[in-house]
Protein backbone atom coordinates (compact mmCIF):
# COMPACT_ATOMS: atom_id res chain seq x y z
CA UNK A 1 0.00 0.00 0.00
CA UNK A 2 1.24 3.69 -0.76
CA UNK A 3 2.66 5.59 2.01
CA UNK A 4 1.83 9.15 0.65
CA UNK A 5 -2.16 10.19 0.43
CA UNK A 6 -1.49 11.69 -2.68
CA UNK A 7 -0.68 8.10 -3.95
CA UNK A 8 -3.26 6.08 -2.34
CA UNK A 9 -5.65 8.63 -3.90
CA UNK A 10 -4.39 8.30 -7.06
CA UNK A 11 -4.23 4.40 -6.82
CA UNK A 12 -7.93 4.68 -5.67
CA UNK A 13 -8.84 7.04 -8.99
CA UNK A 14 -6.93 4.41 -11.25
CA UNK A 15 -9.00 1.28 -10.02
CA UNK A 16 -12.28 3.79 -10.33
CA UNK A 17 -11.29 4.72 -13.83
CA UNK A 18 -10.07 1.17 -14.97
CA UNK A 19 -13.43 -0.07 -14.33
CA UNK A 20 -15.17 2.55 -16.22
CA UNK A 21 -12.96 2.34 -19.27
CA UNK A 22 -13.61 -1.60 -18.98
CA UNK A 23 -16.76 -1.07 -19.11
CA UNK A 24 -17.06 1.65 -22.01
CA UNK A 25 -15.25 -0.82 -23.93
CA UNK A 26 -17.46 -4.04 -23.48
CA UNK A 27 -20.51 -1.87 -24.77
CA UNK A 28 -18.27 -0.96 -27.52
CA UNK A 29 -17.84 -4.51 -28.54
CA UNK A 30 -21.60 -5.28 -28.21
CA UNK A 31 -22.61 -2.52 -30.73
CA UNK A 32 -19.65 -3.15 -32.90
CA UNK A 33 -21.21 -6.84 -33.01
CA UNK A 34 -24.86 -5.45 -33.67
CA UNK A 35 -23.53 -3.21 -36.30
CA UNK A 36 -21.69 -6.05 -37.91
CA UNK A 37 -24.84 -8.85 -37.91
CA UNK A 38 -27.36 -5.87 -39.17
CA UNK A 39 -25.21 -5.05 -41.96
CA UNK A 40 -24.76 -8.50 -42.74
CA UNK A 41 -28.17 -9.28 -42.41
CA UNK A 42 -30.67 -6.50 -41.06
CA UNK A 43 -32.53 -4.66 -43.32
CA UNK A 44 -31.25 -1.12 -44.76
CA UNK A 45 -33.03 0.87 -42.18
CA UNK A 46 -31.89 -1.35 -39.43
CA UNK A 47 -28.15 -1.37 -40.45
CA UNK A 48 -28.07 2.20 -40.80
CA UNK A 49 -29.45 2.83 -37.02
CA UNK A 50 -27.01 0.73 -36.05
CA UNK A 51 -24.28 2.48 -37.51
CA UNK A 52 -25.23 5.78 -36.15
CA UNK A 53 -25.51 4.29 -32.98
CA UNK A 54 -21.86 2.90 -33.05
CA UNK A 55 -20.84 5.78 -34.79
CA UNK A 56 -21.99 7.67 -31.58
CA UNK A 57 -20.72 5.67 -28.83
CA UNK A 58 -17.25 5.85 -30.63
CA UNK A 59 -17.41 9.16 -30.66
CA UNK A 60 -18.04 9.63 -27.00
CA UNK A 61 -15.58 7.06 -25.79
CA UNK A 62 -12.74 8.86 -28.06
CA UNK A 63 -13.80 12.19 -26.68
CA UNK A 64 -13.59 10.68 -23.25
CA UNK A 65 -10.25 9.57 -23.61
CA UNK A 66 -11.11 5.34 -23.63
CA UNK A 67 -9.89 5.13 -26.77
CA UNK A 68 -7.82 7.11 -29.34
CA UNK A 69 -9.59 9.61 -31.66
CA UNK A 70 -7.53 7.32 -35.00
CA UNK A 71 -9.19 4.12 -32.98
CA UNK A 72 -12.74 5.73 -33.81
CA UNK A 73 -12.38 6.78 -36.71
CA UNK A 74 -11.29 3.94 -38.17
CA UNK A 75 -14.11 1.91 -36.39
CA UNK A 76 -16.48 4.41 -38.31
CA UNK A 77 -15.04 4.20 -41.43
CA UNK A 78 -14.88 0.24 -41.54
CA UNK A 79 -18.56 0.30 -40.19
CA UNK A 80 -19.68 2.70 -43.09
CA UNK A 81 -17.90 -0.07 -45.47
CA UNK A 82 -19.61 -3.02 -44.42
CA UNK A 83 -22.79 -0.91 -44.77
CA UNK A 84 -21.68 -0.03 -48.45
CA UNK A 85 -21.28 -2.96 -49.04
CA UNK A 86 -24.75 -4.65 -48.05
CA UNK A 87 -26.87 -2.03 -50.04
Amino acid sequence: MANIPSVAKRARQSVKRRARNAATISTLKTVKKKARSAAASGTPEEALAAYSDLASKLDKAAKRGVIHPNAADRGKSRARKALAAKA
